[in-house]
Parts: C-alpha cells; structure tokens; sequence
C-alpha cells in the first residue's frame, strides 16, 4: 500500500516522520499491534470500528512479523 492512499491523518504523520518533525518507531509493526488494540478495546466507538481493528490486530499478530 502506498502512503498516499491512505487518509490524510495518515500522509501527515508520514510527512512529519519524513521530515524529522517526529521520531520513527523502530518496532513499527508492534506500535501499530498496540494502536489497534487501544480502537478494538475502546467501547465508545462503534462496533464495526472495533471490529476492523480487532481483525487487523489478529493478522498482524498471526503474520510471521517479528520486531525483536
């Protein structure tokens, strides 16, 4: 996927992660892992929301990713 198909809060923090405004995260797949978690488990949001996220964490974890 390329960066510019995604959103625009997206294509921003790239921008600034580009650019040195703010720091790369070297075990980027767990940060993201950790990022989905927080939407899946937050029960303000919509349950389509939380599940997409919860599906997306799932895979990542089940991937043969590894950010050791």
């Amino acid at each position: 996927m390329k960066y510019l198909s995604c959103c625009e809060k997206v294509r921003v923090a790239y921008s600034q992660i580009g650019g040195g405004e703010v720091g790369f995260v070297a075990k980027a797949i767990t940060a993201a892992i950790q990022a989905l978690d927080e939407v899946a488990a937050d029960e303000t949001l919509p349950e389509a929301v939380r599940n997409k996220a919860a599906f997306a964490a799932a895979n990542l974890l089940m991937s043969d990713y590894n950010d050791d």
